[in-house]
């Protein structure tokens, strides 16, 4: 029977939004893709001096057990390029088992849910988009922990599959045709 299991990816090098679509594309092998989040831009926590991040979650309903699904996720890091060279350092992709359905799980190479999940924005906000109401295992509520990670920088760009260029044009143009809009009706109310 399918799990959900709640996937973050986060990628700092080369077409960042374009290594977060090919992730979410190989994830489609792993399961059924129930939800993906907005890309969202945010800035490095811990680590060497890096690019930005962008960021996303998708909700994975999934068959294969959690470590299976963690050896699956690192060939799709491994895929794409990933090297492991330094902890918290820059990457073309970087994908993370954050929640796998109530499970709790502590082994060397895996813990479940992600020990410092409720410590970053870039996680909550997206994984909240996509649950509204999601929590841990334990049924603490995930969205009340926003309030701590507030200050942290977080800028949604773009839906999966829209580039964060294409979503600026768009909303540039919304913004515009508004504008006129609003500008015919009161000259046309106001003669």
């Amino acid at each position: 029977m399918a799990v959900r299991a709640v996937i973050g990816l986060g990628s700092n090098l080369g077409d960042k939004a374009g290594n977060i679509e090919r992730a979410v594309g190989r994830m489609r092998q792993l399961g059924d893709v129930a939800a993906v989040s907005t890309i969202y831009q945010t800035a490095p926590i811990g680590g060497p001096d890096q690019p930005v991040y962008y960021n996303a979650v998708v909700l994975l309903n999934t068959d294969l057990e959690p470590r299976a699904l963690l050896d699956r996720l690192l060939d799709i890091e491994q895929a794409q390029g990933r090297q492991r060279k330094e902890r918290w350092g820059p990457r073309i992709i970087d994908l993370d088992v954050l929640l796998y359905g109530d499970a709790e799980i502590e082994e060397p190479a895996l813990i479940i849910p992600h020990p410092r999940m409720t410590e970053r924005r870039f996680v909550l906000e997206p994984l909240l988009e996509v649950w509204p109401d999601a929590t841990l295992p334990d049924g603490d509520p995930l969205r009340p922990k926003l309030t701590a990670v507030a200050d942290q920088q977080v800028q949604p760009l773009a839906p999966v599959g829209v580039s964060p260029r294409t979503a600026g044009l768009v909303l540039f143009l919304t913004v515009g045709l508004l504008s006129v809009g609003i500008w015919w009706l009161v000259d046309w109310l106001l003669p």
